[in-house]
């Protein structure tokens, strides 16, 4: 028989016309529940049958450091936080390995051992485990079972719950959420919020999400180790491998990342079979060092993903992935040619602007995908932004890269390489025989073209490494490029050939270098072996031919043996005028190299004759051509070693003011014009003038090229006669 009935209120109804048991759970807060750090919207309900934790008063973590190395400052304003009036949550972030959860672990320790908290710990790395272990700490807080089971089942808000009892704990506590590196997992379902009685403290590499910027929230970054520290944490695990400078090694070449500081001393310490010290170990880093580093895992007694250096990463580009960036996993490939060093942005831009297309790459890069991708390396911590020579950059970490790069598909290696290189192909100045200015802006892309030649050797890599030499030879910096010359010399015989023109070219980098290194007997050997191979190779009138018989005669010139000098000056000058014509920039930089060699011979009229390559420099070249600059400054010393001082004088002013604008006051070349200053003053018999300019240019040798260098030696010697000769009177 049906029964009608009203509810007011809270009140509820219910009709059956048969035998039910009905039951209903009523369940009433008072003032006091936590608040979230921002109101949010509920998400999607996670799946049930989640396992429970065995604890959340334990952290259940890998192997933690006996000793927490450097963290000093960070400790310290956590600790704070934990023993003040709570309310707080403090965001760890910052790269997969770098020692997040050893400071929350430490932290945690403290916190229960010395202020009296209770400690609990919380997998938040996703869904299940996050709601597992909430419900647990709800459970420690006093939660019914029969209050677990009806917000496990779905039937109650589950995060209001754990909120309650957390906001309700008879004892202050410390929350720990490890490993939340995918915000949304806490967002969704509001399990982020503050309390009075206690603190929560977050691990992520999710540096950027909006979630920690609610009130009450902190954030710290939390990066690798000072080389020291790095260095000690090795020796806490290893005691016995080696002294602490062979430590600093090994931890240099691990990039100091805590992560693989920990394998690598677990693996020194665990040695059954082979005993290696920290020397040998570093040793075995250069043939493969993911590979190597991961095998202490087994000291560690964990093999999960997180605690490997060759595959924590995988756990943030998947993320990505998921999140429909893949380009993300080949923006971080392409990052893995390139060294560990910033990479300018700019070097991108070709990609980002539909200039380059990226769409053969797996997956393909398209043009809008830049940006997005580079977001997301940032928002997961695999990238920083960084500011370099005023230029705004990204970086990777070493160990990062070296994993990444080991896990690219065979068949992507060679694809990469050549995008990486075309990239850093676009980026370099303009390849001139002879430059208009010293060019700039290719510092920070020398360690990226190094590092693709080391890994994707071939004669894209081999040309842009000789490249990089040339700049550094043009900016005065003579030893980093005779070694960068012989390295690039070295690669391309290897993988080209002897008779390949990028090894001849790399040759001929290498001879200018020892030649303004003053090795001028090993300058004229190679400078005449690659003008052989040259004429072999390309032919007697090529422009390299007739480059290198310039190179040839300025090194015989060197050498004493001045009439072969103009011979072979002469041989490229006659060849510049046919191939390229007289007013081309080759020609006129080979006939102002002509005024410094004739003066040697007494060859006055000739002199003047070829001294008319300034007044064509004038009229060929644009203002501040730095050919210009070497036909005064060539004019200048040729006046000089014929003792016309006072038409010398104007000359070498010029030239000494164009240096300095054009290539700086330290370039040596610059201090070479300031050292023919200081002889034609002292030709001119203005002894003090001269003695002043000498011995500023003795300090800026002294600063730039070291107190042994022979200009240094010569210019202490002169300024030692010359200041004897200031004072004739003196004993």
């Amino acid at each position: 028989m049906p029964i009608d009935g009203r509810a007011s209120g809270q009140g509820r109804v219910f009709q059956t016309s048969g035998d039910q048991h009905i039951e209903e759970h009523h369940h009433h807060y008072g003032a006091g529940t936590g608040s979230r750090l921002a109101p949010q919207p509920v998400g999607p309900r996670p799946p049930h049958g989640a396992t429970v934790p065995d604890s959340v008063r334990v952290p259940l973590v890998g192997r933690a450091p006996g000793i927490l190395r450097d963290r000093a400052d960070l400790m310290e304003r956590l600790r704070a936080a934990v023993t003040g009036p709570g309310g707080d949550v403090h965001v760890l972030h910052g790269l997969g390995g770098c020692g997040k959860t050893a400071v929350a672990h430490a932290l945690f320790t403290e916190a229960v051992r010395d202020h009296g908290r209770v400690g609990l710990w919380v997998n938040a790395s996703e869904r299940i485990s996050l709601r597992a272990g909430m419900l647990a700490v709800a459970g420690d807080r006093g939660a019914t079972t029969g209050e677990l089971a009806a917000a496990a089942s779905g039937q109650r808000a589950a995060a209001d719950l754990v909120w309650h009892y957390l906001d309700h704990s008879a004892q202050r506590w410390l929350l720990v959420l490890d490993n939340a590196d995918d915000p949304t997992v806490l967002e969704e379902g509001g399990w982020l919020r503050t309390s009075p009685l206690g603190t929560v403290l977050v691990t992520t590499r999710h540096a950027t999400s909006p979630l920690w910027r609610g009130i009450g929230s902190a954030r710290h970054p939390v990066g690798v180790l000072p080389e020291a520290d790095a260095a000690q944490v090795l020796c806490d695990l290893a005691p016995d491998a080696g002294t602490v400078e062979s430590a600093q090694k090994v931890a240099r070449r691990l990039g100091c990342l805590p992560l693989a500081l920990t394998l690598a001393g677990s693996h020194l310490s665990h040695q059954l079979l082979e005993s290696w010290s920290m020397d040998e170990y570093d040793r075995k880093l250069s043939e493969d060092s993911t590979a190597l580093v991961d095998q202490g895992a087994a000291g560690t007694g964990s093999g999960q993903s997180r605690h490997l250096v060759g595959r924590t990463w995988q756990l943030s580009l998947d993320a990505l992935a998921g999140q429909g960036l893949p380009e993300a996993t080949t923006l971080l490939r392409l990052l893995s040619c390139w060294a560990a060093d910033p990479v300018p942005l700019s070097l991108l831009m070709p990609v980002a602007r539909g200039e380059v297309d990226f769409g053969h790459l797996d997956p393909p890069l398209a043009a809008d995908r830049v940006e997005p991708a580079l977001r997301g390396l940032l928002d997961h911590s695999l990238i920083g932004m960084v500011e370099a020579d005023g230029r705004r950059c990204v970086q990777a970490h070493g160990v990062l890269l070296d994993s990444v790069a080991a896990g690219v598909p065979e068949v992507q290696r060679g694809v990469l390489a050549e995008a990486a290189g075309r990239l850093l192909e676009a980026a370099l100045p303009q390849e001139d025989a002879v430059p208009s200015k010293t060019p700039t802006g290719w510092e920070l892309l020398a360690p990226h073209v190094s590092r693709l030649l080391q890994t994707a050797p071939g004669e894209l890599p081999a040309g842009l490494a000789v490249r990089i030499a040339r700049l550094m030879h043009h900016a005065g910096n003579f030893p980093g490029a005779l070694k960068q010359a012989r390295y690039a010399a070295g690669t391309a015989e290897r993988c080209l050939g002897s008779d390949h023109p990028v090894f001849l070219t790399a040759r001929d980098a290498e001879a200018w270098a020892l030649q303004y290194l003053t090795h001028f007997a090993d300058a004229e050997a190679v400078h005449r072996q690659t003008l052989a191979a040259r004429e072999s190779v390309l032919g007697p009138d090529h422009p390299e031919t007739l480059r290198s018989h310039l190179a040839l005669g300025l090194s015989l010139n060197q050498l004493g043996r001045h009439e072969e000098a103009v011979q072979s000056v002469r041989r490229a000058i006659d060849g510049q005028r046919r191939a390229l014509g007289a007013d081309a920039v080759e020609t006129l930089f080979s006939r102002s190299m002509l005024l410094e060699i004739l003066p040697e011979l007494g060859r006055s009229e000739e002199f003047d004759e070829a001294a008319k390559v300034t007044e064509d420099c004038d009229r060929f070249l644009p203002p501040d051509h730095l050919t210009t600059v070497f036909a005064y400054h060539g004019y200048g010393e040729g006046l000089r070693l014929l003792g016309r001082y006072a038409e010398a004088e104007p000359v070498a002013r010029r030239a000494l003011e164009g240096r300095t604008r054009l290539q700086g006051p330290e370039h040596p070349l610059t201090m070479a014009a300031l050292s023919l200053t200081a002889l034609v003053a002292h030709g001119l018999g203005r002894l003090d003038e001269a003695i002043a300019i000498q011995q500023q240019l003795l300090e800026r040798r002294e600063r730039v090229l070291g107190t042994e260098h022979p200009f240094t030696a010569l210019s202490r010697e002169r300024l030692t006669r010359w200041q004897a000769e200031a004072r004739p009177d003196r004993p």
